[in-house]
C-alpha cells in the first residue's frame, strides 16, 4: 500500500511540475528585432539594457545586427524593448536613439545611421 501511494505521489508531482512547464514555456515569446551597433561594447549596452523583468534571455549579434528576444509579453512588449534599446543610444526597426544620447557613445559604437 505505501508503495502505491509513493507511485501516486510520484505521479502526481510529475504532472503538476510538467503542468507549471508547459505554462511557462506558453507564456514566453521569442522574437528577432534589427538593432543597430557595432561591436562588443554595443552588444553588451544593448542586452544590458534588456535585463529587466519580463525578458529572459537577449543575446544581440554583432555581425548580422539582429537581437533574438525571449520574453514574456504579459510583463513586457516588443515595442517596450525596442524603446530600451534606442534609450541606450541604439536604432532599432521601430526606433530612432535620441541624437544626445547617440552622440554619447564611444567612437567604435557609432554605427551609420538612417536618415
Amino acid at each position: 500500500m505505501k508503495t502505491l501511494a509513493s507511485i501516486l505521489v510520484i505521479v502526481l508531482s510529475l504532472a503538476v511540475s510538467t503542468n507549471i512547464f508547459a505554462q511557462t514555456k506558453a507564456s514566453s515569446k521569442t522574437e528577432s528585432i534589427k538593432v543597430w551597433g557595432n561591436c562588443e561594447s554595443c552588444k553588451a549596452r544593448i542586452e544590458g539594457a534588456l535585463k529587466v523583468d519580463g525578458i529572459s534571455k537577449a543575446d544581440w549579434n554583432e555581425k548580422t545586427q539582429m537581437l533574438k528576444v525571449t520574453y514574456n509579453p504579459a510583463k513586457i512588449t516588443n515595442d517596450a524593448i525596442q524603446k530600451r534599446i534606442a534609450a541606450v543610444g541604439h536604432d532599432t526597426e521601430k526606433y530612432k536613439a535620441d541624437n544626445k544620447v547617440y552622440a554619447k557613445l564611444p567612437g567604435c559604437c557609432k554605427y551609420e545611421r538612417k536618415k
